[in-house]
Formats: structure tokens, sequence, C-alpha cells
């Protein structure tokens, strides 16, 4: 018999001694020091992006396009947070929710990733028309179109986490080996699919439109700088609006951070499953992930003055007050 097997202590379920899952052996420090920062983290992540969501949601000033992305974004990011709660429970070795919830709360992670990437692929698109086609941009990105595309994002998501996980979510629990566990099982094909869609191309299409709005921005400062805007006769040379630029920068940052904390996942799919490399990425993924949700929120509290604004009135309940939303918050 294991030695693990001397006392019930070390095992998920005591009442279920032959079919229970075992504890991992880890030392009361470690397991207070995980538990601590991810509880932070987790508070912290939820409690700064419901700050954005109550912000654009309740400021009609805020209600623009780009601002509703953010919103998209920060509304996944909220889920992130909430999440988290499972993973903590999770870092004991043992899952006490069910089947059900468990299966659940993977859907809940797949959909939030894809609504997440499909946000990012949204806001550099958002970002290509507004520096490249500033002309056209207030009547080819509307409100009303870009809620269209947030709601088809979020739709997409749950329909693709649906169909990666048909399997787990017809028989829940098929894959565990005992109790206490929650696992779940993607086949090769969709393992592939899922890579595709979810990160190559999505980057792809990232990297490209941005790229492409560098080059742009690029150009527009050299014009600035040399004074060469000139008006001719029937020719306008139009230049981006510095407002526009910064909004450029700020979510350039955005992305930056958010594949910055996407990739190591991904590249581990293509080493080796046993490798060190490989189990280590998994874990830093998950830490990764719950960062950047947390991190979206400071980068527009450095970045964006009306966020700060809106987060005093927010904290000292003026929101309440009436036409509260009517405040000029820009």
């Amino acid at each position: 018999m294991d030695d693990r097997g001397v006392g019930h202590e070390a095992l998920c379920f005591p009442q279920l001694l032959n079919a229970s899952c075992w504890k991992p052996k880890r030392p009361l420090s470690e397991a207070v020091l995980i538990y601590s920062v991810l509880s932070f983290i987790s508070l912290l992540t939820a409690s700064l992006d419901l700050l954005v969501i109550i912000s654009i949601s309740h400021f009609k000033q805020l209600h623009t396009p780009t601002n509703l992305l953010l919103l998209s974004l920060a509304v996944a990011d909220f889920f992130v947070g909430l999440n988290m709660s499972f993973q903590i429970v999770l870092t004991n070795g043992c899952w006490f929710f069910g089947d059900f919830l468990c299966i659940f709360y993977n859907s809940l992670d797949y959909t939030i990733t894809s609504a997440s990437v499909g946000t990012m692929v949204l806001i550099s698109v958002d970002r290509y028309v507004a520096i490249c086609d500033p002309l056209h941009y207030s009547t080819k990105v509307t409100v009303r179109r870009v809620s269209v595309c947030i709601c088809l994002c979020w739709s997409c998501s749950f329909l693709f986490s649906s169909l990666i996980l048909r399997d787990n979510l017809i028989q829940p629990g098929r894959y565990n080996s005992c109790y206490g566990e929650c696992v779940v099982v993607i086949d090769y094909f969709m393992g592939i699919v899922d890579t595709i869609l979810t990160f190559v191309g999505p980057v792809t299409v990232i990297i490209v439109l941005y790229m492409r709005v560098f080059v742009v921005a690029v150009s527009q400062a050299r014009a600035m700088r040399s004074q060469i805007a000139v008006i001719f006769q029937r020719q306008q040379t139009v230049h981006v609006k510095r407002s526009e630029m910064k909004a450029a920068r700020t979510l350039g940052v955005v992305v930056v951070v958010f594949l910055s904390c996407l990739c190591p996942y991904y590249c581990s799919l293509f080493s080796d499953q046993s490798s060190f490399f490989n189990v280590m990425s998994v874990a830093l993924e998950i830490w990764l992930f719950y960062l950047n949700s947390c991190l979206n929120p400071v980068i527009y509290a450095f970045c964006y003055p009306w966020f700060l604004k809106s987060v005093r009135l927010i904290v000292t309940l003026k929101i309440f007050q009436p036409h509260s939303c009517d405040v000029n918050i820009l």
C-alpha cells in the first residue's frame, strides 16, 4: 500500500477510501502563499474590471465604439476574476463541486478566452480603420455595428466552447479517474482547430493590422514634423487626430500585454508533452492569463484620464445622483 494511505487526511474524500483522489503533498507555507496570492489577484481583477464596466455603461459620454470594445474586454476579464475562485480550489489538488460545475468552469474558461481573443481582433480592426482611413471611420465604425460584432463574438465563443467540449458536456466527468478530480479531454483534431482559431489566426491578423497602423503612424508623424501638410485645390491630405493616435498607442500596449500573456501556453503545444517546459508553461499560462485580466484596468488608469475620474464618482457614490450619467467625464 502507498505510504500516503497512513491517514485519511491525504484523501480528497476520506469516506470514499478506494475511489477518492489523493491530495498532493505540499508544505503549509507554500499552500498559504498560493491561496493568498490567487485570492488577492482574483479580488483585485474582479473589482477593477467591475469599475471599468460600470464606468463605460453608466456615463453616456463614454458610449463610443472603441469604449464598447473595452467594455467587452472588461466583461471577459471580470469573469476571469470570478473563474479564479475555481482555480483556487484546484490548487489544493481536489475538486469538491461535482462534475456539472467542473464542466461549467472549463466551458466558461474556454468561452472567456475565445471572447477575449475575438475582442482583441476587433480592437485591432477598430484602430486600423481609425488610423488608416480616418475620413470614413465615423461611417464605417458605429456604435450599432460594434455592438453587433461584440454580440457575434460572444455568441461564436460560446458555440465554439460547446463544440470543442461536446463529449465532456454529454457526459460530465467521463474522463475522471477518481472522485475529487476535474478533467476535460479534447481530441487531437479539435485541439488543432482550437490552436488555429484562438491563437494562430487571430495573432496573425492582430500583428498584420498593427504593423500597418505603425507604418501609417510613423509616416504621419514625419509629415507633421516636416510640416508638409498642404491642402491643394481638389486634394486634401488627411492627418490622423492626436486623440486617435493616443488611443492607438494605449490599445497597442493592451494588445502587446495580451499576446505576451497568451503565447507561453500555445508555444508549449509545439513542444514535447512530457517535457519540463510543457509542465511549467501550463502553470505559467494560468498565472499570466489571470494577471493579464488584472493589468488591463491598470493600463487604463495610467492612459485614460476618464477612467480615474469615473472611479472617483463611483467610489463617492455620486453616480446615484440625478442625471449623473450626463456628467462631462472627458
